[in-house]
């Protein structure tokens, strides 16, 4: 098969592997509901920042360690290194009910000892068992990730699905530099001042009516 290891990353990337991603919205919907968010240019000025100073950049460099790890001990200090990384009690939720979804459906699919840990450790780690490329995942673990943020939005501000894909197109230089910046960061890189969103997503639990889990 030419593209195997497109094929896989797809796979497991895409909106229909079963990791839950669709019941997230890493405190989008906080922001929606405040009026923060009312239009495609500010959602894409929202993602720009969380992906270039929030969660983004830091996934990318997590999942970089993970895949790049030595041993064991390595990998375990990554993931809880990965798990303190969350600012509040549902982005902790979130990327580790998504990282065991995940780990749980890949293991099953194609065993292995893949274990359940951080959603972007998870990612790296699966995608060295199975030596795919490091750059694609990646880019498109990115993708994924500002896509389904999309995906919440379009419903939620509401935007039309046109306006949606129009925001997703023009993240993508971005996404592609956050790529190639994180092959080459440490991890004490990590870091950011993405406040309004974290702060978003620690209000999300108060909001009166909530659609997502986060």
């Amino acid at each position: 098969m030419v593209n195997a290891a497109l094929h896989k990353l797809m796979q497991w990337l895409s909106p229909s592997y079963p990791v839950g991603s669709f019941s997230y919205s890493h405190g989008l919907e906080t922001a929606i509901s405040a009026g923060d968010i009312r239009n495609a240019s500010e959602l894409k000025n929202w993602l720009f920042d969380i992906l270039n100073h929030g969660a983004g950049r830091n996934d990318a460099i997590l999942l970089v360690h993970a895949y790049r790890a030595e041993n064991a001990a390595e990998l375990s200090d990554i993931a809880e290194l990965a798990t303190a990384f969350n600012p509040g009690a549902e982005r902790l939720l979130e990327t580790q009910s998504q990282g065991a979804a995940f780990a749980k459906i890949t293991r099953t699919v194609w065993p292995s000892d893949l274990p359940d840990m951080p959603y972007p450790v998870a990612v790296g780690t699966a995608a060295r068992q199975h030596d795919l490329p490091l750059s694609d995942t990646v880019a498109l673990y990115l993708h994924s990730f500002a896509a389904n943020l999309v995906s919440a939005a379009v419903r939620f501000v509401p935007l039309g699905q046109t306006e949606g894909q129009a925001v997703l197109s023009e993240l993508f230089d971005t996404i592609d530099e956050i790529t190639i910046a994180g092959q080459t960061s440490a991890l004490d890189d990590l870091g950011g001042c993405a406040f309004r969103a974290d702060l978003a997503s620690m209000k999300h639990e108060t909001l009166p009516t909530r659609i997502f889990r986060s």
